[in-house]
This record gives structure tokens, C-alpha cells and sequence, in this order.
């Protein structure tokens, strides 16, 4: 009896959705595997093996949401949450939500306005040029362009154009980047909101992918020097071309006066040897960063390479940056549309510009989506 009360239930809830031409979807992404992974500084060395996960795809489950308004105007929402696959352990610091949570309107003449946490522009267009995108640890575009790593910003409003003829366009305002919500500011005292700016264009057309983004942190916190606050300014360009046989990947770009958020900085601080936060304001820092990428299709699988490099100028390199260069080679393989198997290996040498210091990744996984 219950049972049929319940089932009824459920069956007038859906009809009522139906009628408010509204629709909601669960979705989500299980990544796991068995690796190795290795930071080395001088004669120290922190090492793991077993368990991986959330490395080709942070683990996560979500729900996307839409209402027609009529007149082509929709209400959209997405809530979404990271998680570790090994421990069941909420993700991004503890947030419920948090990899997106963002609400707003979207209309097919004029674009969608997101308010909320979300990731900012450059890993939404730049980050897909490499071929280990902004996932796979240390491989992925993060390691050089830390504005494309995954970047998230608190507080957001964003606004994307539709696609005319392959052109999309996006320009985003954080009035606090990394906080729950926004700080008051009290007279007297020092503004501790950090303000951040993000915005890009690109062109997606058959074969061809060009890109450009341009990042900016203001106020951003000097965390290992303390006390100085200052500008983190990042911008990339690049391109790529599916020649069908292969596809090329191209991508430059500079970091100035700090970081944004370094995967190779969040390898150093998984092995506990080097801290490197992110959001952080460097006077002076100068980097000229490099991509070089190449995918290439053998039969439901792809091989994926790539070579980066991020080298220092200025001050940094006058006192001993090194240029930091991460080689990184793997293949996947469709099991089916939504399930797939994945190898990865990758080195870097002089993580974040430290002298001698070193990364390895290697590893085998099964990723599932739904």
C-alpha cells in the first residue's frame, strides 16, 4: 500500500513538472585507478602508490535544472559537487557545491547570465586546447597556464554570448574570489575582499579552435611573504587544428606578479614538500608559458602528448628561477560512450621553478560517466 501511495505520488510530482516545461537532470563522473606518484626535493622524497582518483576527471555528481520563461527565455541552474571516490570525502574544501553553483537566465538571441561560483573563462575555452585538458594532475594546461587550471571564482556574475558562426565571447566580475561570500568593508580598515576580472573570446569551427583570455586578480593576498597585496594578470593564446589524422595544439601566454592556481604547485603540496597556494600575489614574478600538444585517434582510443614549459624572466630568474617543463604521454580507450580506460605518465622537472625539484605521475584508471 505504501509503496503504491509513493508511486503515485512521484507520478503527480513529475506531471506538474511537466506542465511547468521544466526539467531537471542528474548527472556525474566516477574516476578511479592504481598509480604512483613521486615529489623529490634535493635528498628528500614523498612518494604514494595505489589508489587514484579524480585524475583524467575530478569525481562528481550534479544536478542541471531549466525552466522555459517562454519568449526563448529559460531559468537555468547547476549545482555541483566534487568529491574523493577513495574516502567519500566532499572535495574543494569541504563545500557541498563545491565545483559550480550558479543560477540564472539564458535566452537563445542573447546569451546566458550565470551569478555564483564558477569556473572562470580561461578553463572554460583555453583549457580544452590541451590534450590532457585542464584534468590528469600535473599533465593538464594548469601546470604552466594557472589561470586555466580549473580556476574557480566565489561571488561570480558571468555573462556568454551565443555562438555566432564558431564566435563566443564571455566577460566575468568575482567581487571576492575565494571566500564564502563577500567581506564588509569597514571604514578603517583594510578591504579584504579579493576582486577578480576574467574574460575571453574563441572560434570553434570544424577542424579549427583559436583562442584568446585574459585574467586578472586584484588584491591578491602575498601568502608566504605576507602583508603585500597587489595584481596577478594572466593571458593566453592559442590554437588548434584536427587534421584528422592527428590534431595539433598550439598555446603562449604570461603570468605576472603571481599565481592562480598551479597544478604542479598542488602536486608539491600533496607530497607535502612544496606549498604553493593558489591566489597568490608575487611582485615581480614574470613567466612566459608554453603548450605543445598533439592527439591522435587509433580506433575507438587516442594517444595524447604533450610538452610544457614555463619559463621565469625578471627578478625571479636573476635569483635562481628555473624553467619548469612537464612531459606528459597517454592513451584512452571507450569501453562505450560513457565508459572509458586511461594510462598516463608524466614528468616535470623544476616544479615551479625550484631548482632540482621534480614530479612523476603514472598511473592506469576507469572512468564512468552518467
Amino acid at each position: 500500500m505504501k509503496k503504491t501511495l509513493l508511486a503515485a505520488a512521484l507520478t503527480v510530482g513529475f506531471v506538474g513538472v511537466a506542465q511547468a516545461d521544466t526539467s531537471v537532470t542528474l548527472y556525474g563522473i566516477l574516476d578511479a585507478g592504481v598509480g604512483y606518484q613521486r615529489v623529490k626535493l634535493d635528498d628528500a622524497k614523498a612518494t604514494k602508490t595505489g589508489l587514484i582518483n579524480g585524475i583524467q576527471s575530478g569525481n562528481r555528481w550534479g544536478l542541471r535544472g531549466t525552466e522555459d520563461l517562454g519568449d526563448g527565455l529559460r531559468a537555468v541552474f547547476t549545482l555541483e559537487s566534487g568529491f574523493d571516490l577513495g574516502n567519500g570525502l566532499s572535495a574543494q574544501g569541504g563545500r557541498l557545491f563545491g565545483r559550480q553553483a550558479t543560477l540564472g537566465l539564458a535566452g537563445d538571441s542573447w546569451g546566458q547570465l550565470d551569478f555564483g561560483r564558477q569556473t572562470n573563462i580561461a578553463s572554460k575555452y583555453f583549457g580544452p586546447l590541451d590534450p590532457f585538458g585542464t584534468g590528469f594532475g600535473q599533465a593538464g594546461a594548469g601546470s604552466s597556464f594557472s589561470s586555466a587550471n580549473t580556476v574557480r571564482y566565489d561571488n561570480m556574475i558571468m555573462y556568454q554570448t551565443p555562438n555566432f558562426s564558431g564566435f563566443q565571447f564571455g566577460v566575468g566580475y568575482s567581487f571576492n574570489v575565494n571566500a564564502t561570500s563577500q567581506h564588509w568593508k569597514i571604514s578603517g580598515q583594510e578591504d579584504r575582499n579579493t576582486p577578480a576580472i576574467t574574460t575571453g573570446l574563441r572560434y570553434v569551427n570544424g577542424p579549427i579552435s583559436l583562442v584568446g583570455t585574459y585574467d586578472q586578480l586584484n588584491k591578491a593576498p602575498n601568502v608566504v611573504a605576507g602583508g603585500d597585496t597587489g595584481r596577478v594578470r594572466a593571458w593566453n593564446v592559442g590554437g588548434a587544428y584536427d587534421f584528422e589524422v592527428a590534431k595539433l595544439s598550439l598555446g603562449f601566454g604570461q603570468t605576472r606578479n603571481g599565481f592562480f592556481e598551479l597544478a604542479t604547485g598542488n602536486v608539491g603540496q600533496a607530497g607535502g614538500l612544496i606549498d604553493i597556494p593558489g591566489y597568490q600575489y608575487a611582485d615581480g614574478l614574470k613567466a612566459n608559458n608554453y603548450l605543445v600538444g598533439l592527439t591522435a585517434p587509433i580506433g575507438p582510443g587516442k594517444i595524447l602528448a604533450s610538452w610544457q614549459m614555463s619559463s621565469p624572466t625578471g627578478d625571479f630568474k636573476d635569483v635562481g628561477a628555473k624553467k619548469q617543463q612537464v612531459y606528459s604521454l597517454g592513451y584512452t580507450y571507450d569501453l562505450s560512450k560513457r565508459t572509458n580506460v586511461y594510462a598516463i605518465g608524466s614528468y616535470a622537472k623544476n616544479l615551479v621553478y625550484i631548482d632540482g625539484a621534480k614530479g612523476s605521475l603514472v598511473g592506469v584508471g576507469l572512468r564512468h560517466q552518467f
